[in-house]
């Protein structure tokens, strides 16, 4: 049975599933990086986990991605909970995190891509 979105962070974080002291700090910033997901066009819109027990499905579906996308939702989620000490670091996380995202969007381009500029939009005015 698959693990829900908090637990699954928390048990990366390394805190145990049943300290709960943490959840609704862990759960803000799984929403902001899903939230991110969300602008890149790859998590439901407008998705709040806000009671701990959402699965990954239900906020990304089958995308054939999800290992990276849990990746980068931990990144996300350790950066902002735990973020390194030293600013080398520092770096390195968020530097992981803009290619987790770049490669997530070109990804979800291959498979849906729309043309930003369609025939007859704006070239018939």
């Amino acid at each position: 049975m698959e693990q829900s979105i908090l637990v699954s962070t928390k048990k990366i974080l390394g805190i145990s599933p049943m300290d709960e002291s943490f959840d609704l700090d862990i759960t803000t910033h799984i929403n902001s990086a899903i939230s991110v997901l969300q602008q890149v066009g790859l998590a439901v819109s407008g998705f709040i986990d806000s009671d701990g027990d959402t699965e990954w499905e239900d906020v990304f579906g089958e995308n054939p991605q999800l290992p990276l996308i849990k990746t980068c939702v931990y990144l996300q989620v350790r950066v902002l909970f735990d973020p390194p000490a030293t600013s080398y670091l520092l770096s390195a996380a968020q530097g992981q995190i803009q290619e987790h995202v770049w490669r997530l969007n070109v990804g979800r381009e291959d498979v849906e891509w729309v043309d930003p500029d369609p025939p007859g939009v704006l070239n018939d005015v």
